[in-house]
């Protein structure tokens, strides 16, 4: 049972009209160049069939027509063909040169369609920069390298590490820094008792250490 569901593209409608007419219209191949008033024919036959609408028909004729392979075959001299595939009319040579120019024309649009789309492309170049492996440098940013052996002179001025506490320092009031950390606070002795040296911190923190993390604060060494 054959399906009465409407055709919706013209591509479907080609299809249907190669099978139902093989002798007059193709989907491949060499097509045959069509009788003039065709249209009238096709909806004659085809006035039963609710699958095609006429006005689809109408677009899809129109879409068959204007193909590249439609209008190869339109050349003086040749016969059109009806339904049948009976030959009829010869071409003319104004419809030939007609539809040469027509061909030419829709082969520019496509030559330019194919230049705009490359033009949007990212050139080679470009695309070798942006591919760069990583970590590697551009050929113009390279730097003069510095001597093997040497190091950078380093001028910061030279520091005198921070003393430690003498037994005369150790009493309450003494400023002292304490390393609790990465950097050394400073604190001031409080209390100094059996089991360590009680401090107290500028933040107000008191603190118990041992001697060893003590260090003279740089003013009672001046």
């Amino acid at each position: 049972m054959e399906s009465t569901e409407k055709f919706t593209t013209s591509k479907e409608v080609i299809a249907f009209l190669a099978e139902t007419f093989p002798k007059c219209f193709s989907t491949e191949g060499e097509a045959l160049p069509l009788k003039i008033g065709i249209f009238q024919d096709l909806a004659q036959r085809l006035d039963d069939d609710e699958r095609v609408s006429k006005t689809l028909l109408r677009s899809t004729l129109r879409h068959y027509t204007n193909s590249w392979r439609y209008l190869y075959s339109i050349k003086e001299g040749a016969h059109r063909v009806d339904l049948d595939g009976v030959e009829g009319d010869a071409i003319e040579k104004e419809h030939s040169d007609h539809a040469q120019k027509q061909l030419e024309e829709s082969k520019a649009k496509a030559a330019e369609k194919r230049k705009a789309k490359m033009a949007q492309q990212p050139k080679r170049s470009e695309k070798r920069q942006f591919n760069r492996p990583k970590g590697e440098k551009p050929a113009n940013s390279a730097q003069p390298e510095s001597k093997r052996g040497t190091k950078p002179k380093n001028n910061r001025p030279t520091t005198t590490p921070p003393a430690k506490l003498t037994d005369g320092d150790m009493k309450q009031g003494t400023r002292v820094t304490v390393k609790l950390g990465k950097e050394p606070m400073p604190a001031v002795i409080t209390e100094i008792a059996k089991d360590g040296i009680h401090v107290q911190l500028d933040t107000g923190m008191v603190v118990k250490v041992k001697a060893d993390a003590l260090r003279l604060a740089r003013s009672k060494r001046s």
